[in-house]
């Protein structure tokens, strides 16, 4: 009986360490056991759980893959100098000994960068080409227009001094004459015919100049591609570059002889205008030196109408003549703003979208209004209008 008691607590002694060792094998690495028993998992919320953690690391993922190809692209883009003064800096913030050199590097990169740089912009490509003549063509890379462009300003500025040097001397000569007398001589208006020759020939040449050197800092900015640029900057560049090419550029041409015709006329009146100011104001300064002192001219007074009118009289004409001048140099600068407003406003109007289905619509209406005073509904007749847009 003692013998079949020990082989009884023998055998359950050997069912609860077997129990227990399976227990230890099923259990996990995070099991808590409390009290005896492991609190069983919830596997709902464990699958839950887990598809949220895998669309988390999968939209994390995304992020950073499209994070790192901008940044590649964007590094791809960079120059060799640029990309030598980043390395620089970022040895700098690890503190390896390149750090001396950032400096150096970062002072190359500005003066590599600033006069040529392949992202630089439409306004300062313009600038640097009114400085520095073809600038803008070597920027764009057509060598081939550098010498038309040296050819035609370098001839018009040559002819331009050459026939400057032949004119001075005449004008010289012509003052001399009229700051004593004004009294029509056959010697006065030879001279004065061979001075106005001179003188047409040279604003000629001038003007070919100035025209051939605007020309060509205008092509620097209309093939400007290398950003893409919108079409209101380069408008707005080229009406600033000169009156009217705005307009060309957005193919406005109607605009093009109010604009060009309204500067002419401005140059004609100015210079109509400063011819009649200086003319009075050579003929008052003549008769005032004559009132002051007679007893130097003993025919009478020198200038261009003998005295026929007054000093006073003349000083007005002067006055009006310049106040004229003045006025239409105002009237000019203007212009000369409201054109490139114009060829701003145009080009962004230009991409402005608007429908085809634009409509008004005009209907009678009938409608019944309560009225107390009537007791009770009456018509009310009118019109409907309806805009579609």
């Amino acid at each position: 009986m003692a013998r079949i008691r020990n082989r009884l607590f023998l055998l359950l002694a050997a069912l609860c360490v077997a129990s227990t060792a399976d227990a230890q094998l099923r259990r996990g690495a995070r099991t808590v056991v409390r009290g005896g028993m492991a609190p069983r998992l919830d596997s709902l919320r464990m699958r839950a759980d887990s598809l949220a953690e895998a669309a988390f690391a999968a939209s994390l993922d995304s992020l950073l893959d499209a994070e790192f190809r901008a940044d590649s692209i964007r590094v791809a883009q960079l120059r060799t100098d640029d990309r030598r003064a980043l390395d620089s800096l970022a040895a700098a913030r690890l503190g390896q000994p390149d750090a001396p050199r950032i400096d150096t590097a970062r002072r190359q990169v500005f003066r590599k960068g600033w006069f040529m740089n392949d992202s630089m912009s439409l306004s300062k490509v313009s600038w640097i080409s009114t400085v520095v003549p073809g600038y803008g063509q070597i920027y764009n890379k057509q060598y081939w227009k550098l010498p038309i462009l040296y050819g035609t300003v370098g001839a018009g500025l040559a002819l331009f001094i050459h026939e400057n040097n032949a004119y001075r001397p005449l004008k010289r000569q012509y003052d001399a004459l009229t700051d004593r007398s004004l009294v029509r001589t056959p010697e006065l208006n030879a001279l004065q015919d061979r001075m106005i020759r001179s003188n047409t020939r040279r604003q000629i040449y001038l003007g070919l100049t100035i025209a051939s050197y605007i020309y060509f800092i205008g092509d620097a900015a209309v093939n400007y591609s290398t950003n893409d640029v919108s079409h209101v900057k380069k408008a707005t560049t080229l009406a600033c570059i000169f009156p009217g090419a705005g307009q060309v550029y957005n193919k406005s041409y109607w605009k093009v002889p109010f604009v060009v015709g309204g500067f002419a006329s401005m140059i004609y009146c100015i210079d109509w205008n400063n011819r009649g100011y200086q003319r009075f104001k050579k003929a008052y300064n003549l008769l005032s030196d004559y009132e002051a002192h007679p007893e130097e001219y003993p025919d009478g007074p020198t200038d261009e109408f003998h005295g026929r009118y007054s000093a006073s009289f003349i000083l007005n004409l002067r006055n009006n003549y310049r106040r004229n001048r003045d006025l239409c140099i105002i009237i000019a600068g203007a212009l000369y703003v409201l054109q490139i407003i114009d060829a701003h406003v145009d080009a962004h109007l230009k991409d402005y979208d608007i429908s085809d289905d634009l409509s008004m619509n005009l209907e009678p209406l009938v409608d019944y209004t309560y009225l107390p005073s009537a007791g009770g509904n009456r018509p009310v007749f009118g019109f409907n209008m309806s805009l579609k847009f």
